[in-house]
């Protein structure tokens, strides 16, 4: 398997990809693990919102998202992952890229996601992407660790936007 970034490529997810998903989430030590059959639901029911990043047939990074309901013009980021071997080679960029240029016709121009403060990486990552695009980032509040029943750090929203269509087009 090539691990170089330009054999790389990113589509929308398929039901055969949800193992894998859940498989790169479980990998990733970070991220809060939906079960399996989340991730199954997540291909089938927002392809759409989501993206999949595949090398020699393999899916190596991922980011699953929707958009809210009450702002259609926002997405939700709810995970974004990348393989060990993967990092570092600006692929979480590429999904996050790929997804908003793919949204962009429906209108699309905000981007919502949740970190925790001590989430470095996916602060620095959402950053990057805000300056790519020319965007803002804000950030606020959303939940308190004693909203969540168990042992869970606070998650802050970051929203970022509002977004111009990147200069390339995306092929799906």
């Amino acid at each position: 398997m090539s691990g170089e970034t330009h054999d790389v490529l990113i589509a929308e997810p398929s039901t055969e990809d949800g193992s894998e998903l859940w498989r790169i989430a479980r990998d990733s030590h970070t991220l809060d693990l939906n079960s399996s059959y989340a991730y199954l639901l997540w291909c089938r029911d927002f392809a759409d919102t989501s993206a999949v990043a595949v090398v020699a047939g393999r899916p190596v990074g991922f980011v699953i998202g929707f958009v809210r309901p009450s702002e259609p013009d926002t997405v939700v980021v709810w995970q974004i992952a990348v393989d060990g071997d993967q990092r570092g080679k600006g692929l979480a960029g590429r999904l996050l890229d790929h997804l908003l240029d793919r949204l962009a016709p429906r209108g699309v121009r905000h981007l919502e996601t949740t970190i925790t403060a001590d989430n470095a990486t996916s602060i620095a990552l959402f950053g990057a992407l805000a300056r790519r695009r020319g965007a803002l980032m804000r950030q606020a509040d959303l939940f308190a660790a004693d909203h969540f029943p168990d042992d869970h750090a606070a998650e802050d929203l970051y929203r970022i936007g509002p977004f111009e269509p990147a200069a390339r087009p995306v092929a799906v």
